[in-house]
């Protein structure tokens, strides 16, 4: 998520605004469409521009750190869907809390990645409503150790230098350590400086009693919240005595210390460059003054933390109203606020999820009919789709849409380009999987048709058997067809081989296919199969016309066999097939050379029909006898 504050760089669009119109635009799934519009900015109107311009191109998209952020957060998503509504509350609401930590991490580690604190804000709305008294801060407490992450750098190389304590950033790693609540580290630091200064040891060894001793509260331990709070307020009281007793007077470092862990407002206010945002103070101020804060206390503190660190002149950002908004639990005002303030749905879109899975949002009906969950994970997903890859991610989320979903995927479904057949088969089980036969034929149709082009006719038959599309498939069977009458001989043999019923989705595609097995009977010497087969092809009229000749000239190594393969009958159904095909109109396309070529077949068929008319008459009067 980008900073709001941060300008964006301006985009010039070209003659927009040179004829003094007003200015349209449009959301895109990913991109801002901008138009000139019919209307003058004064006067009647006039004849606008015909050009749209596209002035904006989701950039958070082609991150790969955020493409990271999109796919794990994705398997969150879908791991929340599958909680059962029947499960006990109680069950449910641990199961919600383990989403949520989910959630973070990602978010956590997107953010340690970016190197930066963008999304630090984000953060931390996905728990705060989760949180109990004492918990709450320990939480706070990582956000804000997470977003001034630059304080461990600059601690290694404080300790890293050749004299830590004469280091001129010393003092800063120091108090930047305690207002994290980091005692140990700090006490750690300051050991440098105790051993420098003998005479001054029980000074730093007070100190470091004083941070020792600082009560944590542990959510999991036996320790209840009212113990804590007891040895809390005694360790308090003890900081409170050291400073009225002028314990630290000899060193101001050791002394703005100890007022930091009494709460003293004016020298954490004197930190500002050390905290830098008012919700860093807010989480050590709430650390040294009250850190039992409950969730519904929180807004107040929250609201007068950035009063105190803004003062009255500075004015609040976006992203710091949608913080305040939060700690008010004002969940609606947060997801409306959030949804203008930055560039992309994700974040909205999930939390609202969550949200809604909790019922901790009073989801309202949108003026067409879906809810509010349901129209910012639509939204989130449209824009997933306009990626190469991260459309796959975008079919779980429209699956989870129960109101507009499928048609939302319908639609989007069909602009994810084909580029590789892999890609096509894999946006083709999708369609299948959800019974989108619509798109199933329309995917199979444009994958057909690119194979056809490419003269990869067995792809382009398997595409059609695919789409069921009958017309084609017929097409792509003639293919195949004049393609053996030039090569003499079949190519994709495997798929012919195994066509099966599919063979049924036209008469072409019949013919090729037990055309083809007409091939491999005569290859595997059953002689008597392919001669029935072949028969049947003519008479019951399965081939087409132009091909008649052609099967009866296969027909010649059969009839030349010294064994007799056509019966007497099915010698007289030969005979009447080249006698209807002769009867029949001459193709006048045919050169003089072709119709010589085409007399000679007839005459050598012919001939051997006769002679094997003799051999089957003599064959089977014999075997009569």
């Amino acid at each position: 998520m980008e900073e709001v504050d941060v300008e964006p760089s301006t985009t010039l669009i070209p003659s927009a605004g040179f004829h003094r119109k007003h200015l349209g635009f449009e959301w895109g799934p990913g991109d801002l469409l901008v138009y000139e519009t019919n209307y003058k900015l004064q006067g009647p109107r006039s004849a606008g521009s015909p050009f749209v311009h596209i002035v904006r191109r989701d950039e958070d998209i082609c991150s790969p750190i955020l493409r990271k952020l999109f796919n794990e957060s994705h398997l969150i998503f879908v791991g929340l869907q599958k909680i059962k509504e029947d499960i006990p509350s109680k069950n449910k609401k641990s199961q919600f809390v383990s989403i949520s930590k989910n959630y973070r991490s990602v978010i956590r580690a997107c953010m340690e990645e970016l190197q930066q604190n963008a999304a630090d804000r984000v953060f931390v709305l996905f728990s705060v409503s989760t949180q109990n008294a004492g918990s709450l801060l320990l939480h706070l407490l990582d956000w804000v150790r997470l977003h001034k992450s630059d304080v461990d750098a600059r601690a290694r190389e404080v300790l890293q230098s050749d004299s830590p304590a004469q280091h001129q950033s010393y003092w800063d790693v120091v108090i930047s350590l305690v207002l994290q609540g980091r005692t140990d580290e700090a006490r750690q630091v300051l050991s440098k400086q105790a051993s420098l200064r003998e005479e001054s040891s029980s000074v730093f060894k007070s100190m470091d009693g004083l941070l020792q001793t600082m009560p944590i509260f542990n959510p999991t331990g036996t320790q209840t919240l009212t113990e804590f709070e007891v040895k809390w307020r005694h360790w308090h009281e003890e900081c409170d005595r050291c400073l009225q007793e002028n314990t630290f007077a000899s060193n101001r470092h050791l002394e703005t210390i100890c007022k930091i862990l009494v709460g003293d407002e004016d020298t954490l206010l004197e930190q500002k460059e050390l905290l830098s945002t008012w919700y860093h103070f807010l989480v050590t101020r709430l650390l040294f003054t009250h850190p039992t804060i409950k969730p519904p206390d929180l807004h107040y503190y929250a609201q007068s933390s950035m009063n105190m660190f803004l003062g009255p002149r500075a004015s609040p950002e976006p992203l710091d109203i949608i913080l305040l908004s939060a700690f008010e639990f004002d969940l609606h005002q947060v997801i409306k606020d959030c949804s203008i303030a930055l560039n992309n749905w994700w974040f909205v879109a999930h939390l609202t999820d969550l949200l809604d899975h909790c019922k901790l949002l009073q989801s309202h009906n949108l003026h067409f009919g879906s809810n509010l969950r349901e129209f910012l994970v639509l939204e989130y997903a449209s824009g997933l789709f306009t990626h190469h890859s991260l459309w796959q991610l975008a079919v779980d989320y429209f699956d989870h849409c129960p109101e507009f979903g499928r048609v939302y995927l319908e639609l989007q479904i069909e602009r994810v380009p084909l580029d590789t057949e892999r890609k096509a088969i894999k946006v083709l089980r999708i369609c299948e999987d959800r019974q989108m036969s619509e798109q199933v034929r329309s995917i199979c149709k444009i994958m057909a048709k690119r194979a056809l082009r490419n003269n990869r006719l067995g792809s382009a038959l398997s595409w059609s058997i695919r789409a069921k599309d009958a017309a084609f498939a017929t097409l792509i069977s003639e293919r195949f067809l004049q393609d053996y009458s030039n090569k003499g001989s079949f190519t994709d043999l495997d798929l012919l081989d195994n066509l099966g019923p599919a063979m049924l989705l036209s008469d072409r595609l019949t013919f090729l296919g037990k055309y083809r097995e007409f091939h491999r009977l005569y290859g595997e010497k059953r002689f008597s199969e392919a001669a029935r087969l072949l028969l049947s092809l003519m008479t019951a009229k399965i081939a087409p016309r132009s091909l008649w000749m052609t099967l009866l000239t296969d027909a010649l190594p059969l009839l030349e066999q010294k064994e007799v393969i056509f019966s007497v009958d099915q010698t007289y159904e030969l005979m009447s097939c080249l006698e209807e095909l002769n009867s029949g109109t001459k193709d006048s396309n045919l050169t003089d050379q072709d119709e010589d070529i085409e007399s000679t077949k007839t005459e050598l068929l012919r001939l051997a029909l006769a002679r094997n008319l003799t051999m089957a008459i003599v064959k089977e009067g014999t075997i009569e006898t």
